[in-house]
């Protein structure tokens, strides 16, 4: 029964650890994988040059931020770690994403390292290789929560920041890779727990010998 548990806790380990991986290459590199979005309904300039198109719609990643125009065409301008992005609307008004509002989004490939020892630690045979694992995959989905908690704070400045353009309607959404993030989380809280579980099913056996049948223990005092 104990193995079941170990098995059920790496999987989701496992799963978490490829999401996370996926989730901190993310935009420009996977264009699928972004934390925010917005589609605006006119064309806007991005501050470097502008976007064709009857519609401009714009996503963020780790890495960097990307528009495109109506026929799908990439422009990715804003690159590197902790970059600022910005619009300027029809009337000539500059909107700004600075550069601390996506610079910590990098928490994101430290968690990827984490989740990847607590699935060695888990797999592994060393003795308290289940107990690390689980202390490493809690530590995990801590760091998560945190990582989920930025994007958040990403996500609602985008949306404050979009609301404040003139004569745009801008549709903000969340990203797939924003999406990832909350999965991630509830992935290793549950391979936290299977595997604690596990551990404890395997030692169960163990844990009260003076009541074990195969040594007698204090109990078999009382025998006739």
């Amino acid at each position: 029964m104990s193995r079941k548990y170990f098995l059920i806790g790496a999987c989701c380990l496992g799963i978490a650890l490829f999401l996370s991986l996926i989730s901190s290459i993310s935009l420009p590199y996977l264009p699928a994988l972004d934390y925010a979005r917005v589609k605006f309904s006119v064309a806007l300039s991005n501050g470097a040059g502008g976007v064709k198109g009857a519609q401009a719609d714009f996503r963020w990643g780790i890495w960097g931020a990307c528009a495109y125009d109506t026929d799908g065409k990439r422009t990715c301008e804003f690159l590197g770690h902790g970059y600022e992005s910005g619009f300027i609307d029809p009337t000539g008004q500059i909107v700004l994403i600075a550069g601390s509002w996506t610079r910590g989004l990098a928490i994101h490939p430290v968690v990827t390292a984490v989740i990847a020892i607590a699935v060695g630690l888990a797999v592994a045979k060393w003795e308290h290789g289940t107990l690390a694992a689980t202390l490493t995959s809690a530590l995990a989905a801590l760091m998560l929560l945190i990582a989920f908690a930025i994007d958040i704070a990403l996500f609602a400045f985008v949306h404050h920041q979009v609301g404040k353009l003139k004569e745009v309607n801008g549709n903000v959404n969340a990203g797939t890779a924003f999406w990832f993030t909350l999965v991630e989380l509830v992935l290793c809280i549950i391979g936290a727990v299977m595997v604690l579980i596990g551990r404890r099913s395997d030692s169960g056996g163990d844990a009260y010998p003076m009541f074990s049948n195969q040594s007698g223990g204090f109990l078999s005092r009382f025998k006739k």
